[in-house]
């Protein structure tokens, strides 16, 4: 149920890479809005996929009625997935509406359907948030353009510290995140399966834009190179962090607090799988055109945004910073400023021999040791008392 769900994401995540990628001519302060606009969408529809994926963890996804509500936020994500080319102008309100859908309505269809069940107030919780917020999408939507940006992201602001915060009421109090009871095994697959997702859009970038061009041995190299890179994304990943998420939340004794630590950082892992591959569909078509520094942004932040993330994975999962993922960041942050001189074709060959970098230092340094087990930080001491929604 749940891979099927992602079928619409998948198609989401596609149009959040096109927006960027639509960027790569722009400078100053359209690029500056561009971002913060496209970014805001992207959050936006990643605070709905989190809560269906915090849903079929928290609850029996077995039964018919959170089936049907799974299938239900699936066809509001496609209306929100297919508005989202035109989110900012003449699409702004079927979005904001799907949006709302999901925020508003489906916690009380929850509550309700799972009427008796020791954990249904969570929902009630988050219903009058959402609708607290609905005022500002709708205004921005129906309003002027220019009033848009600052009205959903004071909008979208507000539903993010409200999760933070556990959706308080004067009558109900908080349910914080931390102290749920969830399934880790299943969160962690969802988070994995996500991140595996977004490599499958950058691969289908590669595909597509390769495929549409007019064949040469500069485009050959970098389609090549493109695709090392992605490859060199899921190495880094899983070695050996991404493969221990699933243990780190069986063994945390509050696997809320760290399940929500690891949603965030699969947020910013997803969104730069998604600036990198923007940086495939620009050079690929112009490997050897004229150095453009904006470009960079795409080239060479899209790895050094998903070097950040990995570092604080491995903390979560491990307690320490990786030295060689540290090693990256700092050559790739150093190379920019030789790199704005030269074709895209050497921006996105220096990003991938970075990577290969930290993926071979990687390798060495645990080259002849016993395989490490997780030791997360992160709900290691005691949980407090949650109340009884944990």
């Amino acid at each position: 149920m749940e891979l099927f769900f992602d079928l619409a994401f998948v198609f989401a995540l596609t149009r959040v890479s096109q927006r960027f990628a639509d960027l790569g001519n722009e400078a100053g302060w359209a690029l500056v809005t561009g971002l913060g606009r496209t970014l805001l969408l992207f959050l936006a529809l990643w605070l709905v996929w989190s809560h269906t994926t915090w849903i079929t963890s928290r609850y029996e996804p077995e039964r018919s009625m959170i089936q049907v509500i799974v299938v239900g936020t699936m066809f509001a994500s496609l209306v929100m997935a297919v508005a989202l080319p035109r989110a900012m102008e003449e699409r702004a309100l079927p979005f904001a509406v799907a949006y709302l859908v999901v925020m508003v309505i489906r916690p009380l269809v929850i509550a309700a359907a799972l009427r008796g069940h020791p954990r249904r107030r969570v929902a009630l919780r988050l219903a009058p948030w959402a609708a607290a917020t609905a005022p500002l999408w709708l205004v921005g939507a129906l309003g002027p353009d220019e009033l848009r940006l600052p009205l959903w992201a004071a909008a979208l602001a507000v539903d993010y510290l409200g999760w933070t915060l556990g959706w308080p009421l004067p009558w109900l109090g908080a349910a914080t995140v931390g102290g749920w009871r969830i399934a880790g095994e299943h969160l962690a697959e969802r988070h994995q399966q996500m991140f595996l997702i977004a490599l499958g859009e950058s691969i289908w970038v590669i595909g597509i834009i390769f495929s549409g061009v007019g064949y040469s041995a500069g485009r050959a190299a970098a389609f090549t190179v493109a695709f090392i890179t992605s490859v060199l994304l899921w190495r880094i990943y899983f070695y050996r962090a991404g493969l221990l998420l699933t243990q780190a939340l069986e063994r945390s004794r509050s696997p809320g607090r760290l399940g929500a630590a690891s949603q965030r950082t699969h947020a910013v892992l997803v969104l730069s799988v998604l600036v990198t591959a923007v940086s495939y569909e620009l050079v690929i078509g112009q490997p050897y055109g004229e150095a453009r520094p904006t470009w960079l942004l795409f080239v060479v932040g899209g790895p050094a945004l998903f070097l950040v993330a990995r570092l604080r994975l491995e903390y979560e999962i491990f307690g320490r910073v990786s030295r060689s993922q540290m090693i990256g960041l700092v050559v790739l942050l150093l190379a920019v400023a030789g790199l704005v001189r030269w074709p895209p074709m050497v921006g996105l060959s220096a990003a991938a021999g970075v990577l290969a970098l930290v993926a071979l230092l990687e390798a060495l340094r645990s080259r002849h040791r016993p395989l490490e087990e997780s030791a997360s930080p992160i709900g290691r001491e005691k949980p407090g008392n949650h109340g009884s929604e944990a």
